[in-house]
């Protein structure tokens, strides 16, 4: 594969721990990635200091969609329109994404650069939105995030963008303890699963998820 031949791709993680489940499919999603001819650029917001709150500074211009935003929004601006594929991986907080995850797209995804324009610099990109959810497979709460996060996350976020693809995938049973809750709408919090079954567990959930991925990255094909 020649240089010009390299494919790009941003993995936006959205944690507080590095040692979490959220950073570990990071990394994995990250070495699948180059393992099939990605240069990757990760973007761990937490490690690198991300404030979330909007600012002056950041804040939209309606009368000027060329306004220069913060040193920090616009490096990360630049990462963005470096990457053909971007992958956010981040665990599900309320049936949606962190405040961190949030707080990037409202100061990054900004007027001028990701919508106002007849054509957004975003136009053409691919996102696949990873979000790790505690309650079990078999919760009836499952569907109604993945509804949620079409909705919010690929119907409106990048449809506005004029991301060409954008895809939510809900990752259930990410929690050691299972969490589900009854008839009554009582949380239930299971014991841990421990030893092989552990094991096997998180093994399927790994396997679950590098097939996401793999499917996402499929349509454009793998380069040789």
């Amino acid at each position: 594969m020649s240089h010009n031949d390299t494919r790009t791709a941003l993995v936006v993680v959205s944690h507080h721990r590095s040692d979490s489940l959220t950073a570990h499919i990071a990394r994995r999603t990250i070495a699948q990635l180059e393992d099939a001819g990605y240069t990757v650029d990760l973007l761990d917001l937490h490690a690198e200091g991300f404030d979330p709150r909007m600012n002056t500074e950041d804040q939209p211009d309606w009368n000027d969609r060329d306004k220069p935003y913060s040193p920090e929004v616009e490096d990360h601006m630049r990462r963005v329109l470096a990457a053909e594929v971007i992958i956010a991986v981040f665990p599900i907080y309320w049936a949606y994404i962190p405040a961190l995850l949030k707080g990037w797209i409202d100061r990054v995804w900004n007027y001028g650069f990701a919508y106002g324009r007849s054509k957004p610099r975003l136009a053409g990109k691919r996102m696949l939105w990873l979000g790790l959810a505690g309650a079990t497979a078999d919760d009836a709460i499952i569907p109604a995030i993945q509804t949620m996060l079409d909705t919010q996350l690929s119907a409106s976020i990048a449809y506005y963008c004029g991301l060409s693809d954008s895809r939510t995938v809900v990752l259930p049973d990410a929690e050691e303890r299972p969490q589900r809750l009854d008839a009554a709408g009582n949380l239930e919090i299971g014991d841990a699963v421990t030893g092989t079954a552990r094991d096997a567990h998180f093994a399927a959930f790994e396997r679950t998820t590098a097939q996401h991925v793999t499917d996402f990255l499929t349509p454009v094909g793998v380069p040789s």
